[in-house]
Parts: C-alpha cells; sequence; structure tokens
C-alpha cells in the first residue's frame, strides 16, 4: 500500500509522508540499536529489532520511540501502517507519540491488547510516570497482519481520537488540553513492531 492510499479522501495535502524507500534520515530514533530499515512483505519499513533497549527515560515511558525530524505541530491527523512481529500477550502493542517537547513532556496512546491501567490506554507524560487519560475496556485486535492506525488531535477542543482499522469509530478518545504542541512519532513500549507507510496532515 502507498503512503497516498491512507490519506482521507478530503484531506489537505499532507506535510509529512514518508514510505522509507528513501531510508530513515527523516527520522531520529532515541535508541538507535533496536531500529532497523530494511525489506519487509515486499516494502521498505522500519522495524523494532529488540524488546530491550539502552534508551533510559528519566520516568517510566516507553523505550521505543522514533521521532520525525524538523516537525512540530499541535493539531494534526497521522496515519500508518504497522504489523505486530512478535506475540507477547496481553500487552502486546504499538504507541504514538504526539506534542512530544522532551521526553518528560508528551503524550503518546498505547495500543495494548488486553485494557488495565497502563495498557490499551491515552496516556500523559508529565514530569512523572505516564498516567492513563482514560479507562478503555476495548481490546486492541493484535495478529500477525498489518493494520491502519489513525491519531486524530485537536488542540483547540482538545479532542484526542485514536482509530484502529475502523477508521469511523474511534478505538478511544480523550479531551486534555496540557500539551499544545510538540514533535510527532511511533515506536512501542518494549514489543517489535514494523511501520510504513506514515502520512500526517495539519489541521
Amino acid at each position: 500500500m502507498a503512503a497516498a492510499d491512507l490519506r482521507p479522501a478530503s484531506a489537505e495535502k499532507p506535510v509529512f509522508a514518508d514510505d522509507f524507500e528513501n531510508g530513515t534520515d527523516r527520522w531520529e530514533m532515541l535508541d538507535p540499536a533496536t531500529w532497523k530499515h530494511g525489506l519487509r512483505d515486499g516494502s521498505n519499513v522500519i522495524e523494532i529489532t529488540d524488546r530491550k533497549s539502552e534508551y533510559a527515560p528519566p520516568v517510566r515511558s516507553p523505550l521505543h520511540v522514533a521521532l520525525i525530524k524538523g516537525l512540530e505541530l499541535g493539531s494534526f491527523e497521522i496515519q500508518f501502517r504497522v504489523k505486530s512481529t512478535k506475540d507477547t500477550g496481553n500487552h502486546r502493542d504499538c504507541c504514538v507519540f504526539f506534542n512530544y517537547t522532551d521526553d518528560q513532556h508528551f503524550y503518546y496512546v498505547h495500543l495494548g491488547a488486553v485494557p488495565d491501567p497502563h495498557s490499551g490506554q491515552i496516556m500523559i507524560v508529565n514530569e512523572a510516570p505516564r498516567l492513563a487519560l482514560t479507562k478503555n475496556e476495548t481490546k486492541t485486535p493484535w495478529d500477525d497482519q498489518w493494520h491502519n492506525v489513525k491519531l486524530v488531535r485537536d488542540v483547540e477542543s482538545g479532542l484526542i481520537a485514536i482509530y484502529f482499522d475502523d477508521m469511523e469509530t474511534p478505538h478511544m478518545k480523550v479531551v486534555d488540553k496540557t500539551f499544545t504542541k510538540g514533535r510527532i512519532g511511533i515506536g512501542s513500549f518494549d514489543d517489535l513492531n514494523a511501520f510504513d507507510d506514515v502520512v500526517i496532515t495539519a489541521k
């Protein structure tokens, strides 16, 4: 699937799109040793290669973070494809990072397989270990196939909405206005994923 295929029909021109056919120069991996670029299922992707990481965040938060270079947004929409490459049980996940200003100030969505207060929630990191903003009880239906993810952030209303395969009905949503601008990224708390076809539009 090409990156353009993920654009909503009425979307503005993307401010960022990457299908990884030209490498990873547009990305900053906080622990480059746990990421690789290469072919999977006939397409170039970026992929987490090790559950452990040398990256040691100052407060408890995800270990595998790939941030887009040179892009800071308030309101935006991101879409991408993701494939979980190892079944780790209830906390099998991927993460989306946004309004990221530094390693102690950001939001992230944790798409964990089985939700609990630390999995499968929309999270905030604000000079303290990650805290759930939601009380989600809906499982994320991970398997070994590719899935489509969309996140919508509107800073004026405070809306954060995450979609998993179903692009019409949010998998989770919440309203929060703590952070209003920052970097955007993808990754995982401590699991293995491949990512492709990242498209971002500003709102």
